[in-house]
């Protein structure tokens, strides 16, 4: 019988249902974490476990290195986005095509593969890398990050590469994201006497007339990598019938950041903003969602490791950037220089019909594989 390949690990892995159990029909990672001890146990290979929440464990493993002292972590997350929509068989790999098809099979289940079989076949070598190699399967990614928060408690290494899809490019910059919701209270009346009221509808309409207008200025705000910073109002409520004039209304936002900017900073400007709205009484939460951009020096060492694979592989090797957010900017900020790279499409990420392109799946094999053995 062939030996398996990373293709048949990227099926297996596709099989087991991990939906983050904050969504319907999720499941706690307790199955393919098993599933992920159980091929490094037939390769002879430590792993241990950290517990995130109960049944939803990080699952960690790892080989020696020549210098004991310095470590560099490969980490990709187990759970993937839910698969509602979805207009394919979700836990059912199809190969067609030169594509894998299925839930997770480009976000980003071949990227935890291609690391696994890259960690696998380092130790089949029988060669020590220069330091010691750890592979992070975390949890909780697609909801609230719990997993990487988890994993870098007390964490030091010289350097991280995050799978996520990025078509194979070397990413060095990611935009930051903060959340948060906007209300303005009026006073109820009666429809039909409207003056005795105070619309809180009407009130919210020119605060984001006054959000639109800062939105528009964003694009002075840019970064060489990144773009410009966005901004968009993504959820209104308000009021509780038609003939009441309401006496709440709420938005919530989504606002992009640039490496410089800050959540607080960010949230403290729309407040500024929206207390210089004539005639209206609002409140600006304290962030429901906070994540710091993302921004790697081209001089540290993980940078000029993975350029120069990527480079001897023939591939692109220019740092770049990508508007989305990653567990890399959360090892970062606890000061591991940290990349992000991986095989597949953010455009097929959650998509109704998700998929990766099989030869990028063995080309990140290799290139994981090379990384482990050139950081030195």
């Amino acid at each position: 019988m062939p030996a398996p390949t990373v293709l048949d690990t990227l099926a297996t892995l596709i099989r087991i249902n991990s939906v983050n159990p904050a969504y319907h029909g999720g499941v706690p990672e307790e199955e393919i974490a098993r599933y992920i001890e159980g091929f490094f146990a037939e390769r002879s290979i430590r792993t241990w476990r950290q517990e995130v929440f109960p049944r939803r464990p990080n699952v960690i493993a790892a080989i020696p290195g020549r210098d004991s002292s310095r470590r560099l972590v490969f980490e990709a997350h187990m759970d993937t986005a839910p698969v509602e929509g979805m207009t394919i068989p979700p836990l059912e790999p199809r190969r067609e095509g030169g594509r894998m098809y299925g839930r997770g099979s480009c976000d980003t289940k071949a990227g935890l593969a291609a690391m696994m079989e890259a960690l696998a076949s380092v130790a089949r070598e029988g060669k020590q890398p220069p330091c010691e190699i750890w592979l992070a399967a975390a949890a909780d990614e697609e909801f609230s990050y719990r997993g990487v928060v988890k994993l870098r408690e007390g964490l030091t290494a010289a350097g991280a590469v995050v799978s996520e899809p990025t078509e194979m490019r070397l990413i060095t910059a990611t935009k930051g994201c903060v959340r948060f919701k906007v209300h303005t209270h009026g006073k109820a009346a009666h429809s039909s006497k409207p003056h005795l009221g105070v619309n809180a509808v009407s009130a919210m309409a020119r605060v984001i007339l006054a959000i639109e207008k800062y939105c528009g200025s964003l694009g002075g705000r840019s970064h060489p990598l990144l773009g410009a910073a966005t901004c968009n109002i993504g959820l209104i409520s308000g009021g509780t019938q038609i003939n009441v004039v309401p006496e709440n209304c709420t938005i919530e936002i989504d606002r992009r950041l640039l490496p410089g900017e800050t959540p607080a900073g960010v949230v403290d400007e729309i407040r500024a903003l929206v207390a210089q709205v004539p005639g209206v009484e609002a409140r600006v939460d304290d962030p429901m969602l906070q994540d710091l951009p993302l921004e790697t020096r081209r001089d540290e060492r993980i940078v000029a490791s993975a350029g120069a694979v990527l480079a001897d592989m023939r591939l692109n090797a220019e740092p770049a950037g990508v508007p989305y957010g990653s567990d890399a900017s959360k090892l970062a900020a606890v000061g591991i220089p940290s990349i992000v790279a991986g095989p597949g499409s953010i455009d097929q990420a959650h998509a109704a019909v998700e998929y990766v392109d099989c030869d990028q799946v063995e080309m990140a094999a290799e290139f994981y594989r090379r990384v482990m053995m050139a950081f030195d």
